[in-house]
């Protein structure tokens, strides 16, 4: 007889184990439907940060990041019990006038600011689920960083940004509180069929900016990494940007377009391309995808991640293609106006939007058919196993069979090995790449990868005040 792990893995999916009763028996915390979860009240709260340098200037968007902060949210609830949230702070990913307006430590103390102030709205609060707390502060919180900020069109996604660690540290809280001590458990009922599958198996996502050279790509491939995250919409004018990603794709796919890979359909490497926004006019992007028909490069195209800029609101349904939505699909709302434009995949980023907004994100696309994917914010250690729980659940990607999840903050922190010693389970085998792929076992879904166990290292930041 299989084991209930083994049936997970083998069916991939809760709902199977749903329909012979034993969803509830999955969950070491017992949880099912007709348990009722207490509200947990926000006694105490208190914030912090963390500035950790790169190894070098990090561009995108026009624009280059030197440090980024971490920042770290701390919650006491109503029986003193303590627990830590943290965020990793992207300025300019989450909105590049700001980023571009301000000095970068400004960009930064802006960000960080709407976090304090969330906090202090939410101390002495008391909540029934993490959703509903953030649902509850989100607009304020996006109106005081327009005040502060001094942008009125503020995008959304910086005030999710900000609310990242509150959210988690939230939902650490609501986890300890109602005896719940696993992932699977944290999910609710409602958002369970987005997220529940148990993949062993997910790919590790590397990142190559406009400055990486060719031979650094072609040495990932030959270590194993197999889909590979390449930056286009390179800096310029319309017509520069074009000629510069299409030499770009040329020697790109003249480097690694004759390798192989066993996760896809024709055993050639999958091109994932993100332009950030950065063609302006669709006409641009359909010369790029003539010139990858013209080199043999078309077919090996699976994704193009936000091509256009969001207020253009372009109608991709025509584009053959897929194309995937990050920062436009900044709430669920906004999700589905992408997947009705044409998009068929969204990026979630449950440590750049919260881990409460990307369920709801996920679930409008599992109702839509639409896959998604986990995608990078160069966020520390503990933050890529909050992704991975995510990536980990999510249906496997159509052509790969598995789960996606971005991860770079190796390629960019100077002291990512110090960061890495902040986790709880530093050193475990699956926090580590292996072939171009995360191996996520028992002992994986067991432990949860470490996100419900306490970091002492960011709960000393506040034992010592």
């Amino acid at each position: 007889m299989l084991t209930r792990r083994e049936f997970v893995i083998k069916t991939g999916t809760l709902t199977a184990l749903s329909s012979v009763g034993l969803t509830s028996s999955l969950c070491k915390s017992g949880t099912s439907k007709s348990k009722t979860m207490k509200p947990v009240t926000i006694q105490a709260v208190n914030s912090d940060f963390e500035r950790e340098p790169l190894i070098r200037p990090f561009g995108f968007k026009g624009g280059y990041m030197s440090e980024i902060w971490q920042t770290i949210s701390w919650m006491q609830s109503g029986s003193g019990i303590e627990k830590v949230g943290l965020c990793t702070q992207s300025v300019l990913w989450s909105d590049a006038s700001v980023f571009a307006s301000h000095s970068e430590a400004g960009g930064n103390a802006i960000m960080y600011l709407m976090t304090e102030r969330a906090m202090q709205m939410v101390k002495g609060q008391s909540f029934s689920s993490p959703i509903e707390l953030l649902d509850n502060i989100l607009e304020e919180v996006y109106d005081y960083g327009e005040k502060i900020s001094g942008h009125q069109a503020l995008r959304k996604t910086f005030a999710l940004n900000a609310l990242v660690g509150l959210d988690n540290a939230a939902w650490l809280l609501y986890a300890s509180e109602n005896g719940i001590t696993d992932f699977d458990g944290l999910i609710p009922e409602k958002y369970r069929p987005a997220l529940s599958h148990h993949h062993e198996k997910v790919a590790s996502i590397p990142l190559m900016a406009y400055t990486i050279p060719i031979e650094e790509i072609r040495q990932a491939a030959d270590e194993g990494y197999f889909f590979m995250k390449i930056k286009i919409g390179q800096p310029g004018t319309q017509e520069e940007m074009l000629e510069k990603d299409k030499a770009r794709l040329s020697e790109i796919h003249k480097a690694i377009g004759h390798m192989e890979t066993p996760y896809s359909r024709d055993g050639k490497l999958p091109y994932y391309f993100d332009a950030n926004g950065r063609y302006e006019e669709k006409e641009t992007l359909l010369r790029l995808l003539d010139h990858a028909k013209e080199i043999g490069a078309y077919d090996q195209i699976a994704i193009i991640e936000e091509p256009f800029p969001e207020e253009k609101d372009v109608d991709v349904s025509d584009i053959e293609i897929r194309l995937a939505a990050d920062e436009s699909a900044h709430t669920d709302g906004d999700a589905l106006k992408r997947i009705e434009m044409g998009y068929r995949a969204i990026a979630l980023k449950a440590i750049a939007k919260t881990l409460s907004m990307t369920m709801k994100i996920a679930n409008v696309a599992k109702k839509h058919d639409v896959p998604c994917f986990c995608a990078d914010l160069t966020v520390n250690p503990i933050l890529v196993d909050w992704n991975k729980a995510v990536a980990a659940r999510l249906d496997p990607f159509p052509g790969l069979g598995i789960g996606l999840l971005e991860t770079n903050g190796h390629q960019n922190y100077r002291n990512w090995e110090t960061m890495f010693s902040y986790h709880p389970y530093n050193g475990a085998s699956w926090t580590k790449t292996k072939d171009g792929v995360f191996e996520l076992n028992d002992d994986y879904y067991d432990k949860s990868g470490g996100i419900l166990t306490d970091s002492e290292h960011y709960l000393n930041l506040f034992r010592k005040q």
